[in-house]
């Protein structure tokens, strides 16, 4: 698709007043530590009416304000750990032009156009240090609709934290000056704070941290789009035969759906790397409105024979007692390895956290309000990820067109997906 760019802005926070992290070096904390080094793209489209790009661009210099680790740089402290400089350098606004109308590339709740170049290029690992840390694309279709293209460092924030702050901005077009600034918790060093006598009692080298890379299968894959009803999911949760969550109980079908498509052996063992928000698990228990990265990963693991033939209930019971074990003792114990671990200089890089055949990796986004970020003109017709870049990767969205729906943007290996979208929406 034919796209012109019009502008290109380094814009800048506005402060009423000076902000007291103004000029800080900023230590990446351990939670930070253990997540992705990369920038997470996310797009949200918007039928005509949509605001006007000054209406968006001077909402977000005030919300940007409220959290400003997004207007800062990657950086390297006297010890050579990476940091956060809070140097207010700006966030990266682009401005384009695009020549059709909005509804010629969404179907279905979806954007179905080709979708990289909706947000700005992501920037290669040895440009980190060198860009803005929050890049946005604000795309302009010839109808006045508008696709924002949206693409955030890791290090600087999960995903529960950008939520927040898409939330924030929101607010902030749609009050204009009347915008009044919400609570923001921005105390990273509380995250991880060990105990006087730091003793670690799991396994974190191996888990959250990467030691050597281990061997991964390459697959040729395809990324789909699952959509289950309110209706399925009821009777899904009826079939579990007691009470819980949405997540869980799609989480165990997939995964039972996934497994049969792969052919797997039955003795064979299959896990899946779930996200886990550790904000109230932690003891004590950190504020809902921190921003930063406060996620750890669940680890379900059972043979195939187990996934294919157990009760939705009994899977279910898998997934939840695995999610169970992050509680405030297993958190201590990973700040404690962080401090071990910094007391002797080593470095610690984050797991890659590529899950493929006969794993998976879930992120589930069903908690945040993406789905509900509302600039003026109502809720986004569309929000998704970009096409997901590796085989057994599944992302779970509340959906935008079908009330109380979740659409499952996913990766599967092409020898796998006619045997699963065969049956993925069959209970039997």
């Amino acid at each position: 698709m034919e796209m012109t760019s019009r502008s290109s802005t380094m814009l800048k926070p506005f402060y009423p007043t000076p902000h007291p992290l103004a000029g800080e070096m900023v230590p990446l904390t351990l939670f930070d530590r253990a997540t992705f080094d990369i920038f997470i793209p996310i797009i949200l489209a918007y039928p005509a009416p949509a605001p006007s790009n000054e209406a968006l661009k001077e909402g977000l210099r005030r919300a940007v304000a409220l959290y400003p680790h997004l207007a800062g740089r990657l950086a390297v402290d006297h010890r050579g750990r990476r940091c956060l400089r809070i140097n207010d350098e700006g966030v990266l606004v682009v401005e384009a032009a695009v020549p059709v109308d909005l509804s010629s590339v969404l179907a279905n709740g979806s954007v179905v156009a080709n979708s990289e170049g909706l947000y700005p290029p992501r920037p290669l690992p040895e440009e980190h240090f060198d860009v803005a840390l929050l890049q946005i694309k604000l795309n302009r279709y010839k109808c006045g609709g508008l696709a924002i293209g949206l693409s955030c460092h890791h290090h600087t924030a999960d995903g529960h934290s950008m939520s927040t702050f898409l939330t924030t901005w929101a607010s902030a077009v749609r009050q204009g000056w009347e915008f009044t600034a919400p609570s923001a918790f921005l105390e990273r060093a509380i995250t991880a704070v060990p105990r006087s006598v730091p003793v670690p009692v799991f396994d974190h080298r191996s888990t959250e941290f990467k030691g050597e890379d281990p061997a991964v299968p390459l697959f040729k894959f395809k990324n789909i789009t699952v959509r289950f009803t309110a209706e399925f999911i009821a009777e899904l949760k009826a079939r579990v035969g007691a009470r819980c969550s949405t997540f869980q109980c799609l989480l165990a079908h997939l995964w039972k759906r996934t497994t049969a498509a792969r052919g797997l052996a039955p003795e064979e063992f299959t896990q899946v790397r779930v996200a886990v928000n550790c904000r109230g698990r932690a003891d004590p228990p950190v504020p809902m409105d921190f921003f930063g990265n406060m996620v750890l990963w669940a680890f379900p693991r059972l043979q195939v024979r187990d996934v294919l033939g157990w009760s939705y209930g009994g899977v279910v019971g898998a997934i939840r007692d695995a999610v169970a074990r992050i509680n405030g003792e297993y958190i201590r114990s990973f700040v404690d390895f962080g401090a071990v671990a910094d007391a002797h200089g080593e470095e610690l890089t984050g797991t890659a956290g590529m899950m493929s055949c006969p794993n998976m990796e879930v992120d589930s986004w069903l908690g945040f309000s993406f789905h509900q970020v509302d600039f003026g003109g109502g809720p986004p017709a569309a929000f998704q990820p970009p096409d997901l870049p590796v085989e057994g990767l599944m992302v779970f969205v509340p959906s935008c067109v079908a009330k109380g729906g979740v659409d499952v943007y996913m990766t599967i290996a092409h020898d796998h997906v006619a045997a699963f979208q065969l049956t993925c929406h069959s209970l039997d």
